[in-house]
């Protein structure tokens, strides 16, 4: 159901401070998060090895966690260094711990063998608090659904056209009308189109009667990590590029970088953040431009929550795919092959 060998996002670099011991679950296992006395982050089960207590609930000493129920004091391997009232600690009191690292604005957590955790396999290209090129705002979203419902409706953007038709789609069937070009890359695919003659967002800031030509591209890489940039051109630019990617300079760029992180196999969160190069920038614009976002993935999260109600009402039975599925289904092999790969080398 679930790929392990992979880096799933944890939350914001922000949710654990310095002091703060946190929550969560991820593919169905419970984590505690904090920050060694250098800032270093670190993951451990979270469920104290002796009456299954909760860490998340204990107390950062140090380096350390002490679980708050009877006290037993981990390090950050996860192994137990104190019981209190007995000197002699038994040999199996330790709690799993899980590679953690900082990429981006993200905490990622690996969840499957230790051994096999690269950070060379988180996505390149994140942007993260300190990059001047990029000014960006973030939220994040609970859903009641499988994450693969999710990753479904972001490789497939013809719903824009739809769900989204009086907010992204901006009343315009272009996204519905036309096919992205879908290109494999390594643990993911690369999604181009262009889209002519189009309106822009009112957060560009541009006249309300403006047109551009806009190149968007994203990247969507395993287990469900969505890259998108858009680039607003001048009319006439797609057909002076051959509908390929231009080469010109782009008059706006907005960007947003997405994951898709599943708790359990009906619960998902979804981190976004919405943002654009930074000399196209003005004082309002980020609040803007979030909230637009923040307004239509509310419309998809009606949408994917009462598909999930409606797949789990009635008996299974296969999709019918359309031309606008290619990077759907082609995602979903890949998702596939690396879980069987993972359950033949287990």
């Amino acid at each position: 159901m679930f790929l392990r060998n992979c880096w799933y996002v944890a939350g914001w670099l922000e949710d654990v401070a310095s002091d703060a011991v946190v929550a969560r679950t991820i593919i169905g296992d419970n984590i505690v998060l904090y920050r060694k006395s250098d800032g270093a982050l670190v993951a451990l089960q979270d469920r104290c090895c002796h009456r299954h207590a909760p860490l998340s609930l204990g107390r950062r000493e140090g380096n350390d966690l002490r679980c708050m129920y009877h006290g037993l004091k981990f390090n950050p391997s996860g192994q137990c260094i104190e019981v209190p009232g007995q000197d002699r600690i038994p040999p199996k009191a330790c709690v799993r711990s899980y590679p953690v690292a900082q990429a981006g604005a993200w905490i990622w957590v690996w969840m499957g063998d230790p051994a096999r955790a690269s950070e060379d396999l988180i996505p390149r290209g994140l942007v993260g608090p300190g990059q001047a090129d990029w000014i960006y705002g973030q939220d994040a979203m609970a859903y009641e659904a499988f994450y693969e419902l999710i990753n479904d409706n972001l490789l497939d953007l013809s719903h824009l056209s739809y769900v989204h038709e009086k907010t992204l789609g901006r009343q315009s069937l272009q996204w519905g009308e036309t096919r992205p070009a879908v290109t494999p890359i390594e643990r993911g695919l690369r999604v181009e189109r262009w889209l002519v003659d189009d309106r822009p967002p009112r957060h560009i800031g541009a006249p309300d009667d403006a047109r551009f030509d806009r190149w968007t591209a994203y990247d969507y890489l395993a287990p469900g990590v969505f890259l998108l940039t858009s680039e607003y051109h001048s009319l006439g630019t797609a057909k002076a590029s051959g509908m390929a990617k231009p080469s010109a300079r782009p008059r706006h760029v907005n960007m947003t970088q997405q994951a898709v992180v599943p708790v359990t196999a009906r619960r998902s969160i979804y981190y976004f953040t919405a943002g654009h190069r930074a000399e196209d920038t003005y004082d309002g614009r980020v609040p803007m431009q979030v909230a637009a976002v923040v307004n239509a993935f509310h419309e998809d999260r009606t949408m994917i929550e009462a598909q999930q109600r409606a797949i789990d009402a009635s008996m299974p039975s296969p999709m019918v795919l359309t031309s606008a599925d290619a990077a759907v289904s082609r995602f979903r092999r890949i998702m596939q092959a690396l879980i069987e790969e993972e359950a033949r080398a287990a």
